[in-house]
């Protein structure tokens, strides 16, 4: 089969907008007040009287050909093998390139130590063989994680039969996040 290659799926119709995503990811990586790996962006739809409210998960795509890896000075963005976007802290001096590079807007610099930061899907996890903590705490299953190559993995058979649409495509960084349910109103409203 060869090397891993993963990636993430979100199913909107299935996100209640709970936040637990957010939550377990600061606890997690230990992510300082004010700032977010990831977070969970309401969108309002309609016109009074109907009016719905839909959630858009937003976090790092760790993209096949990711703008951040390719304008950082001091190389800490790192594109590992199996596809996961990094940041080494010890080379990353937040110069803030990165951040002006993602088409995404998922990195910050974090207050405590003046370094980039985003969402790694959790690779310390990955690296242990477990799921991503947003994965692992979603009440409703909407996030699903796991090797693109692998047919029989969860997230290619869903892949493989229900239809799916990435964020910013165009930008040419073929983001590794996928998203069923997403509409162009709330594509639009990102």
């Amino acid at each position: 089969m060869g090397k891993k290659r993963y990636g993430l799926l979100v199913d909107l119709r299935r996100c209640t907008g709970c936040q637990t995503c957010q939550v377990s990811c600061k606890s997690e990586n230990k992510v300082p007040l004010g700032v977010w790996r990831t977070w969970v962006k309401e969108i309002e739809k309609g016109l009074y009287p109907n009016v719905t409210k839909s959630f858009l998960p937003i976090l790092c795509n760790n993209c096949e050909n990711p703008a951040c890896v390719t304008v950082c000075p001091t190389k800490a963005s790192i594109r590992r093998p199996d596809g996961i976007v990094i940041i080494d802290p010890h080379r990353c001096i937040g110069c803030r390139y990165c951040m002006a590079a993602c088409p995404y807007g998922v990195r910050y610099i974090n207050p405590l130590f003046g370094i980039a930061q985003k969402c790694d899907w959790c690779s310390q996890r990955i690296d242990a063989g477990l799921d991503p903590a947003c994965v692992v705490d979603c009440p409703t299953g909407a996030i699903v994680f796991g090797d693109l190559r692998d047919p029989q993995s969860d997230i290619s058979k869903k892949i493989s039969r229900l239809p799916t649409t990435r964020l910013k495509v165009d930008m040419g960084t073929r983001p590794q996040a996928f998203y069923v349910g997403l509409d162009e109103y709330t594509v639009l409203e990102k």
